[in-house]
Order: C-alpha cells, then sequence, then structure tokens
C-alpha cells in the first residue's frame, strides 16, 4: 500500500478520545480486525504479552461497571469526597462504560517473558511487557479509527484489578491495565491542546 506522507500524518492526527457513541452494535468481524491489527505492534523479546478481553455483552459490560464503580466509590470517600459527590462521580463512569457498544479490556501477562534472579532486572523485564501491551492498545486505537470508530483508553482497571478480574473471570497472569471504550461516533471532539514540540523535546 502506498500511502502519501503528509496524508498518512494529517489521518494519524485526526485520531481523537470519543466519549459519545451511538446506539449501534459494532459487528464481530470488524472487532476481530482490529485486534489482529494490534496485534502486530512489537513486543519485547516479540513476547507479545498483551491480551484482550471483548466485553460486547451489555449486561456484562454493566456488571463491570459497577463493579469498578464501587472501587471508585470507596477510594474517593477515602480521599475526603462526600457519599453524594463521590456516588456521581462514580455514576458517571458506569454511564460511560455502560452505554459503549463494546469495551475491551486491556491486559498484560509475564507468562512467556524472560526470568532475571534479581529484583533490577525483572523490573526491567516486567516494564518491557507494559510497554509492549502499550504499544498494541495504540495499535488498537489507531485500527478502530482506519474503522471509522471512536474510542477512549481509561486507566479504571489499575485501580480495581480485582474486581476487573472477578466481574471477568480472567485467568489468574492476565494483569488488567486499561478498558478501550469503543462505538460509532456521535460527536466530533475538537482537537485537545498539545504542549509544543519544544516543551518535550531535546536535541542533543
Amino acid at each position: 500500500m502506498n500511502l502519501e506522507a503528509d496524508a498518512l500524518l494529517a489521518w494519524l492526527e485526526s485520531r481523537r478520545s470519543v466519549r459519545r457513541f451511538r446506539r449501534q452494535d459494532i459487528p464481530r468481524p470488524v472487532l476481530e480486525r482490529i485486534l489482529r491489527t494490534a496485534c502486530t505492534a512489537p513486543s519485547a523479546h516479540n513476547r507479545q504479552p498483551w491480551r484482550f478481553a471483548v466485553v460486547a455483552s451489555g449486561e456484562r459490560r454493566m456488571s463491570l461497571a459497577q463493579a469498578m464503580a464501587a472501587e471508585f466509590r470507596r477510594d474517593l470517600q477515602a480521599d475526603g469526597w462526600t457519599a453524594a459527590e463521590a456516588e456521581s462521580r462514580a455514576a458517571r463512569a458506569v454511564d460511560r462504560l455502560g452505554e459503549a457498544p463494546a469495551a475491551i479490556i486491556l491486559c498484560s501477562t509475564l507468562a512467556g517473558m524472560d526470568a532475571y534472579p534479581e529484583a533490577r532486572r525483572q523490573e526491567a523485564e516486567r516494564i518491557m511487557a507494559l510497554q509492549s501491551v502499550s504499544l498494541a492498545g495504540g495499535q488498537l486505537l489507531l485500527a478502530a479509527h482506519a474503522e471509522g470508530l471512536g474510542a477512549c483508553w481509561m486507566c479504571g482497571p489499575l485501580f480495581a484489578p480485582q474486581a476487573v478480574r472477578a466481574a471477568l473471570d480472567l485467568p489468574d497472569d492476565w494483569e488488567p491495565q486499561a478498558v478501550i471504550v469503543l462505538g460509532w461516533p456521535d460527536d466530533e471532539p475538537a482537537a485537545p491542546d498539545r504542549r509544543p514540540l519544544e516543551d518535550v523535546t531535546l536535541w542533543r
């Protein structure tokens, strides 16, 4: 495939985080294409430590949302939020996940990664696995964009991993990292502000 560089770069920059979706299911073949594309991401040692839990059932998605919200509500109240404030924020989180046509839980696994006798290298190996999973997640977002879908990466599972595992009956070695909600966009978000390149770059 021969793509004009300027057109491709403009398309990459057009991706947005979408949080409002039409009430329209995503066909399974579309989800499978997105996941296959995500699996072509580079990974440390080519071990491909990403795992995906696809939650297309509305009932299962709502169960997951409520389980995560219970943890979120407890954390907010522990931080000093009133019960009413915590409930309001938790309810918004439930709506965001529950109303999306599909959600993909992005997980990592250390199965197949190298093992080291000391903590320093073992921690580096764990981080390499997480970097690899993040690359697959980014590829997934771009694949969804190519299909005309909107998507949004949310980090809630990091704060409620046991709730996610229990709600979805995940294997013990699957560590939830993020949830990506997907659907046909119901709005066109404006481009967010980005830091100038000179603020985030060093030339040496």
